[in-house]
């Protein structure tokens, strides 16, 4: 077999192409000074993450665009006023180098992002100083990340592949292997039926001491 490559134009889809004349000056704020931006009331805090990724965990203060698409995100970015910093933030820093790099283009002068992003912040800051409130979710077998990068109390719901918290767990809504809060309401009875054969399936070879193939892929 041959190993065949694409090469996509965005790794992080924004319809912005980046190219040398439009590298930005360094506006990369380190975790331990971090505080003291976002702390200012006359900075917008911003999240450019997804909405889910928002409901895990943010900062105190941030705002999220609340656009399931990053191509979305210019409209939103749009909306902004000039004159006032801005302060963004995304897990490891990628989706904030696009959106700075668009907003400076579009003459905003004072677009500051966190280094590293909300993992480094997490890795670096001790809990006691933080301003980060609940966990990060990642795009990974961990699901969710605390302070310190241990691994959070999130799972992932195997009928709409959400992040679900404990809370989430203990709703009439959720079952195990079938549905969450999220998307009972949403799943049709032939797709509640087939998440419950496989369910089932999972937990025959948890009896025989083996590990489905789904469990292993998704837990």
């Amino acid at each position: 077999h041959k190993l065949k490559i694409k090469i996509k134009k965005e790794v992080v889809p924004m319809n912005l192409l980046l190219n040398k004349k439009m590298q930005k000056k360094d506006s990369h704020v380190e975790p331990n000074k971090w505080n003291k931006l976002i702390k200012d009331k006359n900075t917008f805090v911003l999240d450019s993450r997804k909405p889910f990724e928002y409901r895990v965990g943010t900062f105190k203060r941030s705002i999220n665009p609340d656009v399931a698409n990053f191509r979305d995100f210019p409209k939103f970015l749009n909306k902004l006023d000039k004159a006032k910093p801005i302060a963004m933030f995304c897990t490891g820093g990628i989706r904030c180098e696009k959106a700075s790099v668009y907003l400076e283009k579009k003459g905003f002068k004072n677009v500051y992002q966190l280094k590293g992003g909300i993992l480094n912040y997490l890795k670096k800051v001790d809990e006691k100083d933080s301003l980060w409130k609940g966990e990060c979710f990642v795009f990974d077998n961990r699901i969710s990340l605390k302070h310190g990068l241990k691994i959070g109390t999130y799972s992932m719901c195997s009928g709409c592949r959400s992040p679900i918290s404990i809370k989430d767990k203990k709703s009439k809504k959720y079952e195990e292997g079938v549905s969450c809060p999220n998307c009972l309401d949403r799943l049709s009875e032939i797709q509640k039926s087939r998440f419950r054969m496989r369910q089932n399936q999972i937990n025959r070879a948890k009896e025989l001491g083996k590990e489905h193939i789904f469990k292993k892929e998704f837990s």
